[in-house]
């Protein structure tokens, strides 16, 4: 994919995340609409994009490529789940913020915003790195996430790991490697489903984005640190790491976009449920939401002319 489709797509996520900036400040979308469209678009639209590209025929990944894949995003996960631990002493948090800065670095959002944008900028193979990392990312959260956020008090949660969205991304590996295919009715009904994941999700990103406060997230410096060294700096390592190791363009572009991803909002959430202060973790996803958008373009414009 060349450099000027990046910038075209990610020019076209922009204007769908201004709608949904325009549709907040006119009152047309407030946070309880939100909050129901967030439920659709990641229990509903995001595992049917999943699955609908798998259906699509446009793939044409091997057995081996999913099984790389799923090494890979194992290994890119056992690495987030190490650094995770060290990155809040690198940035010298205090010791309250340890946890937030953990989780922020393990969990960044692979599944909302990167889903959508990966569908939209990269080639059709690149999926199936996408789907290793959503699973990857919610077999881990319910686990270790939990853990790491309650200091130990809580207890795993394995139920919860089997949301739609995991349990879809799971069959989709099933059908992709069986070569299942299912009845037209039921691949055109996914396919005009997982159509609507792109605005939607990209015009809620909007709406996120309008109604927080990012005057507090500026003033921390912390959370620029963040940004250039979790969403920056090792990104451009992982290209480097992954060119020398000779792997495929979908493989380093791919990997690559999921390391530069944004806060995700799941840490969050959980925090909410436990009455902990989440002002730290509410900031740090807009700000670095906000600057995904050009880091991005920016980081994936250049990966590609380098192939």
């Amino acid at each position: 994919m060349s450099t000027s489709v990046v910038l075209q797509q990610m020019g076209v996520i922009t204007i769908l995340v201004a709608i949904g900036i325009y549709l907040y400040k006119k009152k047309v979308v407030d946070s309880t609409v939100s909050q129901k469209l967030s439920v659709i678009v990641m229990d509903i639209c995001n595992p049917a994009l999943i699955m609908a590209s798998i259906l699509s025929g446009n793939i044409t990944a091997t057995h081996k490529d999913l099984i790389t894949a799923m090494i890979l995003g194992a290994s890119f996960y056992a690495g987030l789940v190490i650094l995770g631990f060290i990155f809040p002493f690198i940035i010298k948090s205090d010791k309250n913020s340890r946890r937030f800065y953990n989780l922020m670095t393990v969990y960044t959002n692979v599944g909302f915003i990167g889903i959508p944008v990966a569908r939209a900028i990269l080639p059709e193979n690149a999926i199936l790195y996408v789907i290793v990392c959503n699973v990857m990312y919610c077999l881990l959260f319910y686990t270790h996430g939990v853990v790491v956020l309650s200091n130990g008090k809580e207890k795993i949660n394995l139920k919860k790991i089997f949301s739609p969205g995991t349990i879809m991304a799971v069959l989709s590996l099933v059908i992709f490697w069986f070569g299942i295919t299912p009845p037209p009715i039921i691949s055109n009904s996914i396919s005009f489903i997982g159509n609507a994941t792109v605005f939607l999700s990209m015009t809620l990103l909007g709406v996120s984005i309008a109604r927080s406060k990012i005057a507090d997230g500026l003033k921390n410096v912390r959370i620029w640190i963040y940004i250039v060294l979790r969403m920056i700096a090792l990104p451009i390592g992982m290209f480097f790491v992954l060119r020398a190791l000779r792997f495929d363009s979908v493989t380093v572009l791919a990997l690559c976009l999921m390391a530069s991803m944004p806060v995700g909002n799941l840490p969050l959430i959980q925090a909410e449920k436990t009455g902990e202060d989440t002002s730290l973790l509410s900031s740090a996803i807009t700000i670095s939401t906000i600057a995904s958008i050009f880091i991005i373009t920016i980081l994936m414009s250049i990966f590609t002319s380098a192939f």
